[in-house]
């Protein structure tokens, strides 16, 4: 039996990350909840997702994530893995930047 696959909702840095993983459980550490084995797609033709992308590069090395647990704003178990997105908090919209943008003159 395969095991089950999350869809984790938690807000970080005033956005919304939508990360999909294998586990998730109430961390050893109080207060926190413990999110591991990330899954990302794997892209072996010329279409690359950039929110995955930039998932992978800030993720693509970490364990276990230990989130705080008034950031968690859902957890599904879900049947397949959907696309993995960063949203802005306040408007809902996707975010990604791929390059930095100047700073806006004051």
């Amino acid at each position: 039996m395969a095991k089950p696959l999350y869809k984790v909702s938690f807000l970080s840095h005033g956005k919304v990350y939508e990360l999909y993983a294998r586990h998730v459980a109430a961390s050893g550490i109080w207060g926190f909840t413990e999110v591991g084995e990330l899954v990302f797609d794997v892209h072996n033709g010329l279409v690359v997702d950039p929110t995955e992308e930039r998932l992978r590069d800030e993720f693509g090395n970490t364990k276990v994530l230990h989130l705080p647990m008034h950031s968690v704003l859902r957890v599904e178990e879900v049947e397949r893995k959907g696309q993995s997105a960063i949203r802005d908090a306040e408007s809902g919209e996707k975010v990604v930047t791929p390059f930095p943008l100047p700073a806006k003159p004051r």
